[in-house]
């Protein structure tokens, strides 16, 4: 009986000290990576001890945010260049920055069988609404632009445009049938292998600039152990199988 004793109050011991040590982070997320980040954000907790709060929004809207003293530690970009230009303006930790995943564009509908595996849809006039996020803040609104560019359809669905804020706002204008197709992250869409609804069309990466998404411990998160535990751990092969299954390449 006291053996058993002991061990336990030894158990409740070393599980005090490891809370001790346990730390929460803050994370800038990318409106795109909502779902995988909310997946991922279980399985870190439960692996590491730590607690995340995550944030998620447009990345120039983040990075504003950032810039005007918001409290984040680490910041996963839908670009490259925004975490590379925290970076140089001292606000990020030199070193820690990397590519933790790369994006695709997609045109989808809400509508099964409404978006051909071409995107000759774009091209012909059953659609009123064509949806796409703020080309000056979110990195998948300017995909998709350069992508209608490259089509030569810039003009003509000028007039047809209606843009969302962010990808998750882009992507519920198309979910409610406010718009009829428009251009999302494919992780929105995505899961496991399969399109989960409606109809697609997996816009090829020549039609646009590559969506590298890089993470970035920010100066703020520069001494919190959790911010460098939540880099390792998106590094890890568990997060990757996740990040993938989102549709999601690296």
């Amino acid at each position: 009986m006291f053996k058993t004793a002991q061990l336990s109050l030894l158990a409740l011991g070393l599980a005090f000290a490891g809370s001790a040590f346990a730390e929460r982070v803050l994370v800038a997320v990318a409106a795109n990576f909502t779902a995988p980040m909310k997946a991922l954000a279980a399985d870190f907790e439960k692996d590491t001890g730590h607690s995340l709060v995550a944030a998620y929004g447009a990345t120039g809207q983040l990075y504003a945010q950032i810039h005007n003293g918001a409290p984040f530690e680490v910041f996963l970009s839908a670009d490259d260049s925004t975490p590379a230009k925290l970076e140089r303006e001292g606000l990020g930790v030199p070193g820690t920055r990397f590519t933790y995943a790369i994006g695709t564009l997609a045109l989808w509908s809400a509508k099964p069988g409404y978006v051909d595996d071409q995107g000759q849809v774009l091209h012909g006039d059953r659609f009123q609404h064509l949806a796409v996020a703020n080309a000056k803040t979110a990195p998948y609104g300017l995909a998709a632009m350069q992508t209608l560019a490259k089509l030569g359809l810039s003009q003509a669905v000028a007039k047809k445009l209606v843009e969302g804020q962010n990808i998750a706002q882009t992507y519920q204008f198309v979910a409610s049938g406010n718009a009829e197709l428009g251009f999302v992250a494919l992780s929105q869409i995505y899961q496991d292998g399969r399109i989960t609804s409606g109809s697609a069309w997996l816009v090829p990466t020549e039609l646009h600039e590559p969506i590298r998404q890089d993470a970035l411990i920010l100066a703020k998160g520069k001494d919190n152990p959790a911010a460098k535990a939540l880099v390792e751990y998106l590094r890890g092969t568990k997060a990757v199988a996740v990040i993938r299954a989102y549709g999601y390449q690296l």
